[in-house]
């Protein structure tokens, strides 16, 4: 597959890296030949110094050989202009990122269809939902919601306290089923682990469960459920205003920001629930003046990664249960989790996942890239005679970084063991570490 990316920055150059990594044939363009220097990274990616909506760099790039253009500058019109041009010259799909949730509203799809842009991501508008559904489940590290809700994957950090510490995952049996422990995070390391596994405290247990059996996983985790009614949002950025507008109206929300300028602009765009305060939520001395020892979450969403870890950190100290992180510095994510931040949220991986799912050749409905998992967590279709649907899953050749989690048959979810055996048409959650979603989707081909 042909993908041309234009856009060198955090999205695209991540993006660029996960598909040279599959011998993809990708190249990526910018017009800043700094943000092409590849030469200290092992990845071999193609590159051109070039503009995105010029029709010559286009030609130059191969654009009407592409399988798939890719919009991610950080100029919207650019995106938008790029994927029209890139269409009408031969690119066969499209993708650019947005920051306008306008152009996403469903009557607006066949408008932008027939201009060539086939598909588009808002990032902002998916990292609020993210934090929404972290503030609504405070328990867990990691909430995803597949087939519609029929199956959650839920990540959850082990204390001391659950019973499920120093056991075996071969010790642990119930019937019915009612989840499967998918992988385990230990050290920075993800596993997909096996029945000779042992839960340690502090491991973080991704678990795959019903609706039926989801509010049993607290209690065997240690965890207990609390409501959360008073917020405290770090930073106005875009992200912060959608989540605002997409939390229930009944919270009392404070949102700080440093900038006075902002804050004006900033009481015209959230609603009445939200109180706008001209400070910053690395303030101790405020912190304590606005009652943090009262707040149920806090919520940092500035620019800068640092400035979000130290306020959680901070709110932790005062008491804060549930604290919420923006973390766009790949490089500090491991440590955000180490130091025990909470939900931690990265846009550049958001993106990413949405997109990645247009590379893929099965029946991929959805897929989730999980920031601080090195892993991705997809939906996928199982055809007639594929490999998947040969025999039980115990007598299958799965890869080891690849495992499934759950699967929709004839609309009912099920949760899968040894014995399970996937027919043609289900609907499977599949959980695949290290990049091998290409790997998983051969199966089901």
């Amino acid at each position: 597959m042909r993908v041309v990316i234009a856009g060198a920055g955090a999205v695209g150059t991540h993006l660029a890296k996960l598909l040279s990594g599959e011998n993809q044939d990708v190249i990526i363009m910018d017009p800043d030949k700094e943000k092409l220097n590849f030469s200290k990274s092992h990845f071999e990616i193609m590159t051109m110094e070039g503009s995105s909506t010029s029709l010559k760099d286009l030609n130059e790039v191969g654009v009407e050989d592409a399988d798939l253009f890719i919009g991610v500058t950080p100029d919207e019109s650019v995106n938008v202009t790029s994927c029209m041009l890139a269409s009408k010259m031969g690119a066969k799909k499209t993708f650019a990122r947005i920051d306008n949730f306008e152009y996403l509203l469903p009557k607006n799809k066949d408008f932008f269809e027939s201009l060539g842009v086939d598909s588009m991501v808002y990032p902002e508008m998916l990292a609020a939902k993210e934090i929404v559904s972290a503030i609504k489940r405070p328990w867990v590290r990691l909430w995803v919601e597949l087939f519609g809700g029929a199956i959650i994957l839920v990540g959850v950090k082990i204390r001391d306290n659950s019973e499920l510490v120093g056991k075996y995952l071969h010790e642990i049996s119930v019937a019915p089923k009612k989840f499967h422990i998918v992988a385990i995070k230990r050290n920075n390391r993800t596993i997909i682990p096996k029945g000779s596994d042992q839960i340690l405290s502090g491991d973080i247990l991704f678990f795959t469960t019903t609706q039926e059996f989801i509010k049993e996983i607290p209690a065997i985790t240690g965890k207990k459920d609390f409501e959360v009614k008073n917020i405290m949002i770090m930073g106005g950025s875009r992200i912060a205003i959608r989540t605002c507008q997409y939390l229930p109206s009944d919270m009392n929300i404070k949102l700080l920001e440093s900038d006075k300028e902002k804050c004006y602009k900033l009481l015209e765009k959230v609603p009445k629930n939200v109180t706008v305060f001209h400070d910053d939520g690395r303030n101790s001395d405020f912190l304590q003046e606005e009652s943090i020892k009262d707040t149920d979450a806090f919520i940092a969403v500035t620019g800068n990664s640092e400035a979000n870890i130290l306020a959680c950190l901070a709110a932790k100290r005062f008491g804060v249960r549930k604290t919420v992180a923006e973390v766009e510095n790949m490089d500090y994510i491991s440590m955000a989790e180490n130091l025990d931040i909470g939900s931690i949220i990265n846009k550049k991986l958001i993106t990413v996942g949405n997109i990645y799912r247009f590379l893929l050749n099965a029946d991929v409905s959805n897929v989730k890239s999980l920031t601080f998992a090195n892993a991705d967590v997809a939906e996928i279709i199982a055809r007639p005679n594929s490999i998947i649907t040969k025999k039980e899953i115990k007598r299958l050749s799965l890869p080891n970084n690849v495992t499934l989690g759950g699967l929709i048959r004839n609309g009912e979810p099920m949760l899968i063991d040894g014995d399970t055996q996937v027919e043609p048409y289900d609907n499977v959650v599949v959980f695949c570490l290290d990049d091998a979603l290409r790997n998983a989707e051969k199966l089901f081909n």
